[in-house]
């Protein structure tokens, strides 16, 4: 008979919220601020050119990029508790794919995430979202489904051409072996 095991006491969470703010308005907050230390923490002096820890982690190889895609995914589940429809969170998740792929390519991919500012983007879509009138804050606009047309398009365009691009160098390495 093996002893029972100790349970371990349940301890309450207590969120302590700023005088005269709503949790929604705290939840923007903590997410533009990630938002904001993960694309543009830092600036190039004299250049202009804002940068944040997605670059710096994404100099990583492979770790890096999970661990940016974990935050953005974060950004995400945080607008989905806020009701964002399903269309703008699909764009929201485009977003972190294209940032995902593209800023995996070694050292092309860190200066692509210079540019590509996906958590910046998806936290103004949640803002946008909740700055709507309620009635109509479930509604998704034809540009969002544009959007995500347009970025499935290009997205199996770039798939298709990494696999021809593969399949050719394979097939080049082949011939100089042989």
């Amino acid at each position: 008979m093996q002893p029972a095991s100790k349970a371990r006491p349940i301890i309450p969470t207590i969120v302590v919220r700023e005088r005269g703010t709503t949790a929604r308005q705290q939840d923007l907050a903590e997410l533009d601020r990630i938002a904001q230390w993960m694309d543009s923490a830092f600036e190039i002096p004299g250049v202009g050119i804002r940068f944040g820890f997605d670059s710096l982690l994404g100099l990583l190889p492979g770790l890096g990029d999970a661990l940016t895609s974990l935050v953005s995914l974060y950004i995400i589940g945080m607008a989905s508790r806020h009701g964002v429809p399903r269309v703008t969170l699909m764009r929201m998740g485009l977003n972190v794919i294209v940032d995902g792929l593209l800023g995996s390519v070694p050292l092309l991919g860190d200066v692509f995430d210079v540019f590509w500012k996906s958590n910046k983007w998806n936290v103004a879509l949640l803002q946008r979202h909740l700055a709507e009138h309620p009635r109509v804050r479930r509604r998704a606009t034809a540009a969002d489904w544009l959007f995500v047309l347009g970025l499935i398009s290009l997205l199996a365009l770039a798939v298709a051409g990494g696999i021809t691009c593969t399949v050719l160098a394979w097939r080049g390495i082949a011939q100089l072996l042989s």
